[in-house]
Formats: C-alpha cells, sequence, structure tokens
C-alpha cells in the first residue's frame, strides 16, 4: 500500500503558489508541475453547493458499493499538500443568479465563477493574507466553451485583480509570460502548450508523472452545467415567481424524480431506499406521501395543492409502489403541521404521465 506523503511546510525563502483544487485531472497536473519546480504548493477547494461529489452517491443505497471521496481531498493527498476547504455557497449567490458574463449553455455561470474564485475576496486575498507569491489553475485554452477560451483567458485575470500572478501551467506557452516566469521563479520552459478538448495529452503527462488514476468529471464538477439540473432549477424559480434559493432548495433538486403536474404544486419522488431515508428527513418541512399498503417510494410535496392535487399526488405516488398493478392502493397524507390524510386511490398508469410534467 503506497504511504500517503504528509504536507511539508514551506521552507525559508521558497516561493509559494496557491493552486486551486477541484479534484480532476488539470488541477492536479498543473499543481505537481509546480511542485516539480521547487515550489511549495497549497491548494483551495470552494464549496458552492452546487458539487458533484459527495452528495447523490452518498444518498443512493445503490450506490453505497462504489468508492466515495472527496476528489478535492483525495488529489491533496496524493500531492501531500495542504487542502483549505472554504465555504462561498452564501457569497456565490449573486454569481448564480445575476451573471454578468452570463451563462453557459445551461444555468453555468462559467466566466464569472472563476473570476470569483479567483479574485480579491477569494484566493487573491489568501494569497495575500498567508504570504503565498501567485496562483494556479489547471485551466486549458479551448476546453471549456464559456470560461476557457483565448479571449477569456485575460478577462479572468484582469477582473480577479490576480493580473500576471495567475499562472495556467498546462496552457502556459499559449498565452503571454506572467510575473511568476518572467522573475525566473518559474521555468517556462518546463510549462505546457495544451489547448482544445482533447485529453490525451493530459493522460500522457499523468503517466509520465506517475499518476495512473484520476478523476475526470464529464462537464467539471459543478451541477450547473448539466442539462437536467439546470432545466429543475429554472422550474423552481418559475413556480416561485422569482429568482433565489436556499441550500436545500439546491440539495433537494439533486435528489429522486420531480413531477410537476400543475403549476401550484411538484413531487420529488424517491427513487430507492437511500433517497427515502434522504427525503424523510424534510418531513417537517414538507407535505410527505408515501403507500402504506405496499413497499413504494416516499414523495415531497412542494407548494399549495387543492384536495384534488392531493388525490393527484396520492395516485402518482400510488404508480411508484409494489402496488402498482393493484386496483387501489392505501397511501398516506402527512402534512408538516402534524395532521394527516389517507387516501385509497387507483395507481396512476405509467403510460398515462404526461412526459411534461416530469421536469
Amino acid at each position: 500500500m503506497t504511504q500517503t506523503p504528509r504536507p511539508k511546510k514551506a521552507l525559508p525563502g521558497q516561493r509559494k503558489a496557491v493552486s486551486l483544487i477541484s479534484g480532476g485531472l488539470d488541477s492536479l497536473l498543473a499543481t505537481k508541475v509546480i511542485m516539480d519546480q521547487g515550489i511549495h504548493v497549497e491548494g483551495i477547494n470552494f464549496f458552492t453547493g452546487f458539487c458533484v461529489e459527495g452528495h447523490t452517491h452518498a444518498i443512493r443505497k445503490k450506490d453505497k458499493q462504489k468508492e466515495k471521496r472527496n476528489n478535492a481531498l483525495w488529489v491533496a493527498e496524493q500531492l501531500g499538500i495542504k487542502l483549505h476547504i472554504i465555504d462561498i455557497s452564501e457569497d456565490y449567490k449573486d454569481i448564480v443568479l445575476n451573471p454578468k458574463h452570463g451563462y453557459g449553455s445551461n444555468l453555468n455561470p462559467c466566466l464569472d465563477c472563476k473570476i470569483f474564485m479567483v479574485n480579491q475576496a477569494k484566493a487573491w486575498s489568501f494569497m495575500e493574507e498567508n504570504q503565498f507569491d501567485f496562483i494556479i489553475t489547471g485551466e486549458v485554452v479551448g476546453q471549456r466553451p464559456k470560461s476557457q477560451r483565448a479571449e477569456t483567458m485575460p478577462i479572468i485575470a484582469r477582473e480577479s485583480g490576480a493580473e500576471d500572478r495567475l499562472l495556467r501551467p498546462l496552457c502556459a506557452k499559449h498565452l503571454p509570460p506572467t510575473l511568476p516566469e518572467r522573475e525566473g521563479w518559474v521555468d517556462r520552459e518546463k510549462l505546457f502548450d495544451f489547448h482544445g478538448r482533447n485529453r490525451k495529452p493530459q493522460i500522457a503527462l499523468a503517466n509520465e508523472l506517475g499518476f495512473d488514476e484520476y478523476s475526470q468529471p464529464a462537464g467539471g464538477c459543478c451541477f450547473l452545467t448539466d442539462e437536467s439540473y439546470s432545466r429543475k432549477l429554472a422550474d423552481l424559480w418559475s413556480a416561485r415567481g422569482e429568482r433565489r434559493y436556499e441550500l436545500d432548495d439546491i440539495m433537494l433538486l439533486k435528489v429522486g424524480r420531480h413531477i410537476r403536474p400543475n403549476n401550484n404544486f411538484k413531487l420529488i419522488v424517491s427513487r430507492e431506499e437511500g433517497e427515502n431515508n434522504f427525503l424523510s428527513g424534510y418531513k417537517r418541512e414538507f407535505t410527505t406521501i408515501r403507500p402504506t399498503s405496499h413497499p413504494g417510494a416516499l414523495a415531497l410535496l412542494d407548494g399549495t395543492p387543492t384536495a384534488e392535487d392531493l388525490e393527484l399526488a396520492a395516485r402518482i405516488v400510488g404508480r411508484y409502489c409494489k402496488g402498482r398493478n393493484e386496483e387501489t392502493v392505501t397511501i398516506q397524507v402527512d402534512f408538516k403541521d402534524g395532521q394527516g390524510q389517507v387516501f385509497e386511490v387507483a395507481p396512476y398508469p405509467v403510460d398515462d404521465i404526461p412526459k411534461e410534467w416530469h421536469v
């Protein structure tokens, strides 16, 4: 078993860099390349609330057999560096709701996000407060259509305030020399000219550096890049009549089937036992609906349903229980004020649930 290296302290007079660690291959390689030039590196990972890792895999029982890890922490362990995890979820709301540079293909404000994470209030202030010399990212020119284009790289450096103390080791040779390169802290000839979405150069470098395991999350490590998730978030805003969210909102968007039969209410229906357990933790905040005559899904009801809507919701939940083919099933509705109601209903036929109800 390989011994995980312990984080080292900077030596007197040693140059220091702070690296934005996402947990993916690029930040792993960028950090290692700079470390190999004798620079002391520590990592930063920002928690926005929209992170992919550690949420749905931990909730769903069918994923319990899979290895679970926070890839940012794992990368830091492999490199033997200290990782600082910073919660920016509250400050991050303005980036999601009002991105200056707009969204990507979904509700991903990637360019504003990168500027925000690098800027004076985050990585830059950490750098100054802890007497680091520059900032590293794993960005590659042309890899992301919104934030990693040749024309946006200078925008990030300028609007973040980092200017030429922001170094992208994997594509540095496509960009003007930064302060660390000009001052000789970093040898530019040992940096790279990667570009585009082809991952072969990164994989070859990983093999050369001795990494045979790494994470490559599709679309990055943020749910906002996901079309389905973005659609659910947009639906949430539309139903509320305003663009706002809390942490519980964005957590619940990651779980279950989201079914909106009418504008005034939505069901979040669990897909398996782990999600049943997770959703049951919200029974004091939502009306909960569950079958009692047969094993089946638990659902949260969000909104202001009519009496007819409650019966419809009970029938939908009946479809997701083992009595779905019976003439009737018993469904328990528990309101968050402690009151309850029992329905004997015919389960909604699966083929009769309109596709447009599924958010």
